[in-house]
């Protein structure tokens, strides 16, 4: 039975705002809310009610000497603690469920908003943003709904006990409402500036995870060029930075937190001060004197409530404003109408930006000197962002997105490898024994058949989610051997074999132009050995070709493109220095 989700359809968030998203949360779950705001008022009020029996039980009971009346006093304050204790389960365990829902209901439009923008995440916001925000700051957000319950009941328990106390004395009842705005316009300057503290807080915090991210990710090729120790200290230095701000925000919040206990005590303690001079003068009877101590007492629970949902609302805003941020984003307009037919063969690519022209059926090689022209380029010809690129003379933007996507495939380095058994990770879940001899070839291709054969139940064996029991060369590879499984009419590898050694390089370079024979492939390195096995290599200087032609052509009459292959390959007396896998 397929696992039940809590919500199929989570709606459509208001993403004016950060308090706008709160708000659409709430809205969601109108009954569930209105309910905890019921109960948490009936638990807040209900702590009043004890005071007041206290009381009667004093003047009614102890100071008259009737003992059936003290008696009776006493079982309602038994029946009141208990009604009270059972509201509180009911408040805890009804808000309990409207912050569960609301993470949940968070969380699937954040995972629906993922897929829909796709290739854009990347480009648009580190991967240490999402993570935080995924994990983080859904929590966070959250927390704020707490306020529709107990917040709600601590205003009205606040109200009810400032009424008692005015049928009791009308200036102790001004002291009690005077008191809490007084604690509000002390601590809202804090409050203020613990938002600000919170905010950057959190901005570096997604930085540095990014950071640790890239480090783990890349970890066994930073350590085979040397790079580990570098990366290390640089994440030292940011970690010291944030925990300088964190110390930042643990100042502010301990201001607060010696306010909130501070400040209402003085209150509490200047209320029963004053009832203590009433009592002594006559005014008000013992009885009284302890209700308006339970009272005040009593408020500090609300107030208490109150100031900690004025913290919970500033991590909440911040926290929003980062998920609002996410759902903001929009994919690219790269799934526009269809405007043209695709072409009915095989077709050349020209990307008007660099004046690169992929011939059909060729193997051609690009060389940049910045990789993140490469990427660029790799997205333009696969149209993963808005270009002027053309297929067969026709623009690739006015052809179907799925034609597209169907006969151009773009492979990343590092493109993500699903949990599953190796034969599910290269072939699919539909993948069965009769695809074997399709995989062998393929893996032969990415010189990882050794791979295969060195698992425990070879292509039955569970690779887990990201290939993490892999390294990063066997990952690559397997990337590889699913690319051409796939039989793209265009393929588009980038940098395919940066994890591996030099002499698995050149048989993947042999074998990848023999499997490819006929098919257009095109692969944007800066490896000799893989140049030096296409057709054509166009160098890519400043975003434009330079030069195009065979390998050993550009090494002749291009300075520029025999300094860049050259500090990837290596010289005689620079070793390469290439990880070995």
């Amino acid at each position: 039975m397929p696992p039940r989700l809590p919500h199929p359809d989570p709606g459509s968030p208001d993403t004016a705002g950060p308090l706008r998203y709160i708000w659409w949360l709430v809205r969601c779950q109108p009954g569930r809310v209105l309910r905890g705001g019921l109960i948490g008022t009936v638990w807040m009020v209900g702590l009043s009610v004890r005071p007041f029996l206290i009381a009667r039980a004093i003047d009614d009971g102890l100071r008259t000497g009737d003992t059936g009346a003290l008696l009776r006093w006493c079982a309602a304050i038994v029946a009141a603690g208990a009604a009270v204790a059972w509201a509180g389960i009911l408040r805890h365990r009804t808000m309990t469920y409207v912050r569960e829902d609301a993470s949940a209901r968070s969380a699937a439009v954040l995972l629906r908003q993922l897929a829909r923008v796709g290739a854009v995440l990347p480009r648009r916001l580190a991967a240490g943003d999402v993570a935080t925000v995924g994990g983080y700051d859904i929590v966070r957000t959250s927390q704020v709904l707490t306020l529709t319950g107990p917040g709600v009941g601590a205003v009205l328990a606040y109200a009810v006990a400032a009424v008692v106390l005015w049928s009791i004395d009308p200036l102790l009842a001004s002291v009690t409402l005077l008191g809490v705005p007084a604690v509000a316009l002390t601590i809202g300057p804090l409050l203020r500036r613990l938002e600000r503290a919170e905010s950057v807080y959190r901005q570096r915090q997604g930085e540095l995870t990014t950071r640790a991210d890239d480090i783990v990710a890349g970890l066994r090729v930073l350590a085979g060029v040397g790079g580990r120790h570098l990366f290390a200290r640089r994440y030292v230095a940011r970690s010291r930075r944030l925990r300088a701000e964190g110390y930042r925000v643990g100042a502010v919040l301990s201001w607060v937190d010696a306010l909130t206990t501070v400040v209402p005590g003085a209150f509490l303690a200047a209320v029963v001060w004053l009832a203590a001079r009433m009592t002594a003068e006559g005014t008000l009877t013992v009885g009284q004197l302890v209700a308006v101590y339970g009272y005040v007492a009593v408020l500090v629970v609300p107030v208490w409530f109150l100031l900690e949902g004025s913290y919970q609302v500033i991590q909440g805003r911040v926290a929003a404003r980062r998920i609002v941020d996410l759902l903001r984003l929009a994919p690219d307009p790269v799934g526009g109408p269809v405007t043209h037919a695709a072409p009915t063969g095989p077709a050349e690519l020209h990307d008007p930006d660099t004046g690169l022209t992929v011939r059909p059926g060729r193997l051609t090689g690009v060389a940049a000197d910045d990789p993140a022209e490469a990427v660029a380029l790799a997205d333009r010809l696969g149209r993963y962002v808005p270009s002027a690129v053309t297929w067969g003379g026709i623009p690739v933007t006015g052809v179907g997105l799925d034609e597209v996507r169907a006969r151009i495939l773009v492979v990343d380095h590092d493109g993500y490898l699903f949990a599953g058994t190796l034969r599910e990770i290269l072939a699919g879940p539909t993948g069965g024994a009769a695809d074997d001899a399709r995989i062998g070839a393929a893996l032969d291709v990415a010189s990882a058949r050794d791979l295969a054969d060195g698992l425990p139940a070879g292509l039955d064996t569970p690779v887990g989610d990201r290939g993490r029991t892999l390294s990063g060369g066997q990952r690559q590879r397997v990337r590889l051997a699913r690319a051409l499984l796939a039989e793209p009419e265009v393929l588009i590898l980038v940098d395919p074999t940066s994890a591996v050694d030099a002499h698995t390089e050149a048989r993947v370079a042999q074998r990848l132009r023999q499997a490819r024979a006929g098919r257009t492939t095109v692969v944007l390195s800066t490896s000799p050995v893989l140049l030096g096995h296409a057709d054509t290599v166009a160098h890519l200087h400043a975003g434009r070709v330079t030069g195009a032609g065979p390998h050993t052509a550009l090494l002749a009459d291009d300075p520029g493109y025999r300094r860049l292959v050259s500090r990837a390959g290596g010289t005689d007396d620079e070793p390469v220095g290439r990880p070995v896998r």
